[in-house]
């Protein structure tokens, strides 16, 4: 019981921990992967052999993404608020949100201007709707812009509250989605609770994810460093998305083929339903217990996903603007290249996203 009721015990950074940009790599690859896919071909001519396994197993990226979002603020920044400068690092983490806010609006033109007129690309740069590809941007932009105020208060949190936050922010969140009509305004509902007529991220039904983030952060903090606890900490996370995995077995029986093609059309994914949470987050705990396992040996044999992982931002406006602005835009490649051509493209991006970060950071090391 005196563990249930202790706050935080936060060791301070050992430095930069390249398993956490490894399994923030994996994340972006396949969303990158993924991009490519419904980007140039689009999902409904993806064949059947494309959306099973390929494109289901991508949809392990956006748990794993801002799980390792909330990994990262426990690392870098939790053992920091009771210190002196934390008004300092809390103003780098908004200006960090404003600066993700602005290539959010800059990549939302450059997404819809192969196919939407001006007036909706206005509407949606205004929050009158919501773009596809980079709105998971217009969540870490929010994210960043409140989150940092609330860090302290999460230092403060006995155990108990930190285990059973993430399971009531979640049915909150559900039971608003589906109960609170929020005075009639669809955006802001999307932006909070997220809504079934707009493809939109919301804070507080994806904030028990960042929160299952920060609790692990704690663990990795602890363990990392010593043998013993960090192979406890990952036939741990092994086991929990193991369990999860299993758990959306057993809820797709006796359909399970059916399933597995569901979660594969992203049904369940906006707003998230439990069938989709448990395959993803599941799949997501698995692929981050294995970045741990590999530590920075396995980053290193990797070495191009970490590179994506160590500058997110970066990775993602460079993919984004080859897709839409290079290959849509200009080449005007929508639906020219069969599924085969345009998973080559994927591919090929991903390794040309890890070589654009090192030759930018070669630059600007020796400029």
């Amino acid at each position: 019981m005196e563990r249930l009721r202790a706050t935080p015990r936060l060791p301070a950074g050992q430095g930069r921990i390249e398993a956490i940009d490894l399994a923030r790599g994996v994340a972006i690859a396949l969303m990158i992967l993924s991009h490519a896919v419904s980007g140039l071909l689009g999902i409904r001519q993806v064949p059947d052999w494309g959306m099973v396994p390929v494109h289901l197993l991508t949809k392990f990226s956006s748990s794993l993404f801002i799980m390792v979002f909330g990994i990262a603020l426990a690392v870098a920044f939790l053992p920091r608020t009771r210190a002196p400068d934390w008004p300092r690092r809390r103003l780098r983490l908004m200006l960090r949100g404003l600066e993700v806010l602005f290539w959010y609006k800059v990549l939302t033109v450059v997404e819809m201007l192969p196919r939407y007129p001006p007036e909706d690309i206005l509407d949606t740069l205004l929050y009158q709707r919501f773009p596809i590809w980079v709105e998971i941007l217009g969540f870490y932009a929010i994210a960043l812009l409140w989150l940092p105020w609330v860090l302290p208060l999460w230092r403060r949190m006995p155990l108990w509250s930190r285990l059973t936050s993430p399971l009531a922010i979640a049915l909150l969140a559900g039971w608003l989605e589906r109960h609170f009509a929020f005075w009639g305004i669809e955006p802001l509902k999307a932006i909070l609770v997220e809504d079934a007529g707009h493809y939109a991220w919301g804070q507080l039904s994806r904030l028990p994810l960042v929160m299952v983030g920060l609790l692990i952060g704690e663990a990795v903090l602890r363990c990392y460093w010593q043998p013993a606890p960090r192979r406890r900490l990952v036939l741990g996370l092994a086991g929990v998305g193991a369990t999860l995995l299993l758990g959306f077995v057993a809820v797709s029986l006796p359909a399970l083929d059916e399933a597995l093609v569901a979660v594969a059309w992203n049904v369940g994914k906006h707003p998230p339903e439990l069938p989709f949470m448990l395959f993803s987050l599941g799949g997501a705990l698995v692929i981050l217990a294995l970045c741990l396992l590999g530590g920075e040996r396995g980053a290193a044999a990797l070495a191009p996903i970490t590179t994506i992982g160590s500058d997110a931002l970066k990775a993602f406006v460079f993919h984004i603007v080859v897709i839409f602005l290079g290959f849509r835009f200009l080449l005007e490649a929508w639906q020219v290249y069969a599924y085969p051509q345009v998973l080559g493209i994927g591919l090929a991006l991903i390794l040309a996203t890890a070589g654009w970060i090192a030759l930018t950071r070669w630059i600007r090391e020796h400029g």
